[in-house]
């Protein structure tokens, strides 16, 4: 199972949410930058970077510093946040992001998600993210009464293959993934379920991995020091970046 640091990044600055709640932030550095070097330096492969300010209002705004730490870190980046329209997608799939995260379009544009996944195929991610059960767009401000599962089955119809699912309420919480859910999507969807929300300790990850989970997003618990990414990454059988 693969460790994927979270970076997410607003305002310029890597910072942490509370339940994805924009009004209960935390500012954890200055420069992303310096984040994405300190969990290569600890091993990652993949960083999980989302851009927040474009999650919120529609269109990416913080594309340099991405840029900036696809130079630096020479890491595989699945990016996130206000991915929208095709050309920004395409454009920063040819800037070295490997996926892409999309949400609100999926919802939206279902059609555009069709083309996507005929063009960019294992690129396209959909972000599951939940709010008791239902999806969240829009950065996770608007609720939906769309469920989960039903949306991810229809997303399958359209090609995706690869899901990243978050409970939003467990989110920046450092207390417990949705394990039930995480297992009822892997169990149906039978394709890659990537987990996220609430990791604090490694008998979490123990947990998703024996739940069949194909990788495991922690944020606040890398930045709070209760998880070592160094040792998450062994623990869950990974391989190290030696890079």
């Amino acid at each position: 199972m693969e460790i994927i640091p979270a970076i997410d990044i607003k305002d310029g600055k890597c910072v942490r949410l509370y339940q994805g709640d924009y009004k209960q932030q935390t500012i954890f550095d200055e420069n992303p930058v310096n984040v994405a070097l300190r969990w290569k330096s600890q091993g990652a492969s993949w960083l999980h970077v989302i851009d927040l300010d474009g999650a919120a209002t529609g269109e990416p705004k913080n594309i340099t510093t991405v840029e900036d730490i696809i130079r630096a870190g020479d890491l595989q980046i699945e990016l996130g946040g206000g991915l929208r329209q095709e050309k920004t997608i395409a454009d920063m799939l040819c800037k070295g992001v490997k996926r892409v995260i999309l949400g609100t379009i999926a919802i939206e544009n279902p059609t555009l998600v069709k083309n996507l996944c005929h063009s960019f195929g294992d690129a396209v991610v959909i972000a599951l993210d939940a709010r008791e059960g239902m999806i969240s767009t829009h950065g996770w401000q608007k609720n939906t009464t769309v469920d989960v599962l039903l949306f991810a089955q229809q997303a399958m119809k359209l090609g995706v293959g690869r899901f990243i699912y978050t409970d939003i309420q467990r989110d920046g919480t450092l207390t417990e993934p949705n394990f039930d859910s995480i297992k009822k999507l892997i169990t149906e969807l039978k394709v890659p379920v990537i987990a996220s929300g609430g990791i604090s300790k490694l008998e979490h990850l123990r947990r998703l991995s024996d739940l069949g989970a194909d990788a495991a997003i922690i944020g606040k618990a890398l930045y709070t020091g209760d998880i070592n990414l160094h040792e998450a990454i062994i623990e869950s059988g990974g391989q190290i970046n030696q890079c």
